[in-house]
């Protein structure tokens, strides 16, 4: 079993993957090109036969794809990951195969993926996107209910399914302290508040612009945000809606849906609130999933040090 190559199981790999798992051509070159830079790595330290491979070889060729060896630069995670992938393929496909019989690269698991911070735009590119959507004087229902749409997704945090499957009898906004009840992952219910920006431009778009929506549809909807026939507005419709006010805000940083729920997370931290009430507000199970917020609040910390402390700068 020893004595079988690691090119020659190589090869057999790489037709595998060709004729019974049907690959796409790019991916099993990729795989080759992974598979390749494998074995030169064992071959340097003196090892052909795939029955020589131990665990820790393969390990080691973890650290020389993320440190760079032989001529090769640095790869990143997920560039690494995909070469991990493949070699713990070939061995799991040798040990089937009768080949070797162990699998020296099943303890090794790929680098996990860089971890990404939220992105989120500064409290001013907000009001320009806002501002670029409509305004709440506008005699166009469409445009009432633009304004409306990306105030809600600001001003409450809200993920895009829960605005655009918010129904009129969720809302609570004329009451003293308006709230309202949004439907999150999983059919969790939440009640959150509503701000005085928000407030008005639902006003707004409920009095003028929904009603010249409504009658266009085949039947009533319960729907707060309609589209031009009527009916729900659907994720896609939203998202829509949002890229043309981003095109004509003239902002250069890309903006979704979820940046404007990123960005009210990282304004209320930056404006001092406590993070398990921004766990609250954003419907997280766990404030584990909050706490990446803090990280991009950082920047903001390290500006109050610089500015505030008197032996910041020396």
């Amino acid at each position: 079993m020893g004595e079988v190559s690691v090119e020659r199981a190589a090869a057999g790999y790489l037709r595998y993957l060709v004729v019974e798992r049907g690959l796409a051509g790019n991916t099993v070159e990729a795989y080759r090109r992974d598979l390749r830079r494998y074995g030169e790595h064992l071959a340097r330290r003196g090892k052909t036969a795939l029955g020589e491979v131990a665990s820790r070889d393969v390990a080691e060729f973890l650290a020389a794809l993320r440190q760079g060896d032989a001529g090769h630069p640095p790869l990143a995670a997920s560039s690494a990951g995909r070469a991990v992938i493949a070699v713990r393929g070939l061995h799991a496909f040798a040990r089937k195969q009768g080949l070797t019989d162990s699998d020296p690269a099943l303890e090794v698991s790929p680098p996990p993926p860089p971890r990404r911070l939220p992105k989120a735009i500064s409290v001013e590119e907000v009001e320009r996107l806002l501002e670029a959507a409509g305004s709440t004087a506008d005699p166009d229902a469409r445009a009432l209910r633009d304004r409306a749409l990306l105030e809600f997704l600001y001003g409450a945090g809200a993920r895009i399914s829960e605005v655009t499957g918010l129904d009129i009898d969720d809302l609570h906004i004329d009451a003293a302290s308006p709230v309202v009840r949004l439907r999150g992952k999983g059919g969790k219910e939440r009640v959150v508040p509503v701000g005085g920006y928000a407030v008005r431009a639902l006003g707004a778009y409920l009095v003028r612009g929904r009603p010249a929506l409504a009658p266009h549809a085949k039947r009533a909807s319960p729907a707060v945000f309609l589209n031009a026939r009527g009916g729900r507005l659907t994720r896609q419709g939203a998202w829509g809606i949002l890229r043309a006010a981003w095109e004509r805000s003239g902002l250069t940083s890309e903006v979704s849906p979820h940046t404007l729920r990123h960005s009210f997370a990282t304004h209320l931290l930056d404006g001092g609130a406590d993070i398990r009430v921004v766990q609250e507000l954003l419907g997280h199970a766990s404030v584990a999933t909050t706490q990446v917020y803090t990280l991009v609040t950082v920047d903001k910390l390290r500006e109050v040090y610089a500015a505030a402390h008197p032996r910041a700068l020396g």
